[in-house]
């Protein structure tokens, strides 16, 4: 960062997130404060549907949303062969549409994005310039308060694409295209500026865990 003043704003964060069909959310998140036992209930479906996106953004916009789908084009989670298969025909093709240069790219450890031929791949296409789990440059496990699409993308858009109650998941699918096309420029650009004063934080505390409340944008 000292050495590279716009360091911040070269790296193509990446993340994917499950968006459930009807807002159904975890029921642990589900808090009703009365004086009295209320006895309220909350219906959930047993198996809801669901999509899994996975998106990239960095200071200078997103890149489209990319739904994970079989070769039938139904909806399934992410695997290592799926995510591979992504990066592929999806994402490199992307980045060729887009005029981006001498950016890196940021991946979480996760299993399915870390197998050897993928780490590979990403190496091909940006050298040294790969922040990963065995990677050129390591990114620290557990890190969600240092990732945008964590502490500021998913909770945004899943915060409006329930608004109108989309009924299927091609509705849903649409209302999160819809959403994340309408994210502003300036939007990101603080979005990215509140990482560098996250970066500062953990520096500061030796990487305790930093109070959200401090970040509001």
């Amino acid at each position: 960062m000292a050495v590279v003043p716009d360091f911040h704003k070269r790296i193509l964060f990446s993340d994917e997130a499950h968006f459930w069909l009807n807002g159904y959310v975890n029921k642990q998140n589900c808090r009703i404060w009365s004086e009295a036992n209320p006895q309220v209930y909350v219906e959930t479906p047993l198996h809801p549907e669901k999509l899994t996106v996975w998106c990239t953004l960095w200071a200078g916009g997103i890149i489209d949303p990319y739904f994970i789908k079989n070769d039938e084009g139904h909806k399934v989670t992410v695997n290592g062969d799926r995510y591979r298969a992504m990066i592929t025909n999806f994402f490199i093709p992307e980045l060729n549409n887009h005029d981006i240069q001498e950016l890196w790219f940021q991946q979480e450890g996760a299993t399915c994005h870390t197998a050897r031929a993928t780490i590979d791949l990403l190496k091909d296409t940006f050298g040294d310039c790969l922040i990963s789990r065995f990677g050129p440059v390591n990114w620290p496990p557990r890190s969600c308060d240092l990732t945008p699409l964590d502490y500021f993308l998913w909770d945004y858009v899943k915060s409006l694409v329930d608004a109108d109650m989309p009924q299927t998941l091609d509705d849903l699918e649409d209302n999160i295209f819809r959403v994340i096309a309408d994210i502003r420029p300036q939007m990101l650009e603080k979005v990215i500026e509140n990482w560098t004063s996250r970066l500062d934080y953990i520096r500061a505390c030796r990487g305790s865990h930093m109070p959200e409340i401090i970040f509001k944008m």
